[in-house]
């Protein structure tokens, strides 16, 4: 759905106007700019587009599009993979972007506390020179509250968790205009309800966040990366998986099959071969340590068919080799131009993993269309990118199968139908599967909080 029509209640937009005069836009191509995030299809624009500036703008707007029974859409920076920013009943977007400070930094306490348009780079860079960073890493440069928002995770969280271990308190102002804080600096608290595990994940339907405040990490004294290729991907499934059940501290362990592998090595100009292949990166204490944690998986690999472990010791290396890693969704287009990569993920307990990611390639392999799988398997997690023709209804088709497949299948090896991704337009099926009966306490949850389901209407589950 594209269009450049605006249906805003010309009262609203007044008072919108005189609020935030020229931060209020009914322009088509910002508002059509906003209507997607990456990957889903089509576009949902909204009727007009909003910066604030302050939490307290954001208060006076909610309680405008309230009293207007205005829809509202949270934005950050739209890398949201499951058109959790599509504006499809209309309304207004609240575009976070302009609300990028670091308001405090303790490196004492290890915490931090930003605004929620600051963006993943932009608070690792305030944090140089203070020994510690924020590792959640979705690969995207997202804003931090897009990652609360949707509960993000990426390659570090086999190590340093998800944004659900990372948060600790927030700001968020509800559908009425009132501003709540959840959480806090302590480490722990009894008390009450935890109302920022609440937030974390409810992909902007219960309310706007515009504060958070994040757990940090030291800087590892040493870091060592390398790539190791397989022969078979059952060999590097089973390396992550006794990796794992040794209990080496590993802070990252991708998987790349030999579709995404080949596509990575092209565009980046990198001298790797089309086989599955392991990404790995040791954090530690001392060189010797991590040289031991590599030393002890370097042996596991080579047991399973790994072909020894290409070193990437410096930090330029290892920064060339995870840009390569972060752009292999781009790079997977170019198996097959002008295609559309319908992609997704799922998460399985360790155990199943390498029964989980087999059969998904079985059933890729007995298709007609392209798959291509990759993962953050230290955790469970994995992505399969179906390419598909766009204009060949019949491949999409096929497409929304064997996702469904692989969901039904996740979901019976008690995982999950999304790691990271989260549900948004696309996996609200998926949802009822996994959660059933649990699915109408959501529900009376947001109703509680958003009687008007005015906060991105019709995302998480249907309205």
């Amino acid at each position: 759905m594209t269009g450049t029509a605006t249906s805003l209640d010309p009262a609203l937009h007044s008072e919108l106007e005189r609020l935030l005069g020229d931060r209020v836009t009914v322009s088509a191509a910002i508002r059509e700019h906003h209507g997607q995030g990456e990957a889903y299809p089509g576009s949902f624009p909204p009727d007009a587009v909003v910066f604030p500036r302050t939490t307290d703008e954001v208060s006076r707007i909610a309680a405008l599009c309230s009293r207007h029974r205005t829809p509202m859409v949270a934005w950050g920076a739209g890398t949201s993979l499951e058109g959790h920013v599509a504006a499809i009943k209309g309304g207004v977007t609240v575009d976070l972007s302009g609300m990028d400070t670091v308001l405090r930094i303790s490196p004492e306490d290890l915490d931090v506390t930003v605004e929620a348009g600051v963006t993943r780079k932009q608070l690792n860079e305030a944090l140089k020179g203070t020994g510690l960073t924020f590792f959640i890493d979705p690969g995207a440069d997202a804003t931090i509250g897009g990652m609360t928002a949707t509960r993000a995770s990426g390659t570090t969280a086999v190590r340093y968790g998800t944004m659900r271990e990372n948060v600790l308190g927030l700001t968020v102002v509800l559908a009425d205009g009132r501003i709540i804080k959840t959480g806090g600096r302590a480490r722990k608290s009894s008390a009450g309800y935890d109302l920022t595990r609440l937030f974390v994940g409810s992909e902007g339907t219960l309310g706007i966040i515009t504060e958070v405040t994040l757990r940090l990490s030291g800087v590892p004294a040493a870091v060592a990366a390398a790539v190791c290729p397989f022969e078979t991907l059952e060999g590097a499934v089973a390396t992550v998986i006794e990796t794992i059940q040794l209990g080496v501290p590993v802070a990252r362990i991708e998987l790349l099959d030999e579709l995404f592998m080949d596509a990575v090595a092209k565009q980046a100009g990198l001298p790797y071969r089309a086989v599955p292949t392991l990404f790995f990166e040791f954090h530690g204490g001392s060189e010797r340590g991590v040289a031991e944690d590599a030393e002890l998986v370097k042996e596991l690999a080579l047991q399973h068919g790994g072909a020894g472990f290409e070193w990437a010791t410096d930090e330029g290396a290892r920064a060339r080799l995870w840009k390569a890693r972060h752009e292999a969704y781009f790079a997977g287009l170019s198996l097959r131009p002008g295609a559309r990569a319908m992609i997704t993920d799922v998460c399985v307990p360790i155990s199943r993993l390498a029964e989980s990611i087999l059969e998904t390639k079985r059933d890729a392999l007995q298709s007609n269309i392209m798959a291509a799988i990759l993962g953050h398997v230290g955790d469970g997690n994995y992505h399969v990118a179906y390419l598909v023709d766009p204009n060949a209804p019949a491949e999409i088709a096929e497409g929304k199968r064997l996702n469904d497949r692989m969901v039904e299948r996740a979901i019976a090896m008690g995982g999950t139908c999304t790691g990271e991704h989260g549900i948004g337009l696309g996996k609200q099926d998926s949802l009822l599967k996994e959660h059933g009966e649990a699915v109408g306490v959501m529900r009376s949850i947001k109703s509680v909080l958003d009687p008007e389901g005015l906060m991105n209407p019709g995302k998480i589950f249907r309205t």
